[in-house]
């Protein structure tokens, strides 16, 4: 049996109201601040990486963090930062999972056979 995904929340860049949340790079900021360097990666090959549990992503134009929800056993401090951040500028939060980028394929290999 699968396990089932973890619980991610989609902090969109659209205010309660409906109006586009600004700066236009905030999720890249947000996400930003959660980032670290790569494992393993020093001296001029080092990089930023975002952290698999914040995460910048387009849902059609409008702009979303992903919030994995594994974060607040890792460290609550930095997931209520991040919720914080949504609250505090009126962001339209939604609690779901995201999909595998697979998903529905053997459903649809199955349908065609």
């Amino acid at each position: 049996m699968a396990e089932a995904p973890p619980t991610e929340y989609f902090i969109q860049g659209i205010t309660s109201k409906g109006k586009k949340f600004r700066p236009s790079d905030w999720s890249e900021r947000l996400a930003g601040v959660m980032s670290c360097f790569g494992p393993g990666a020093k001296g001029p090959n080092a990089r930023l990486q975002y952290s698999l549990y914040v995460r910048p992503t387009l849902l059609g134009d409008l702009k979303v963090v992903i919030l994995d929800s594994r974060l607040r056993d890792i460290e609550p401090m930095a997931f209520d930062f991040v919720m914080n951040f949504a609250k505090d500028n009126d962001l339209v939060v939604t609690e779901a999972c995201e999909l595998p980028a697979h998903h529905g394929t053997q459903q649809k290999i199955a349908e065609q056979a």
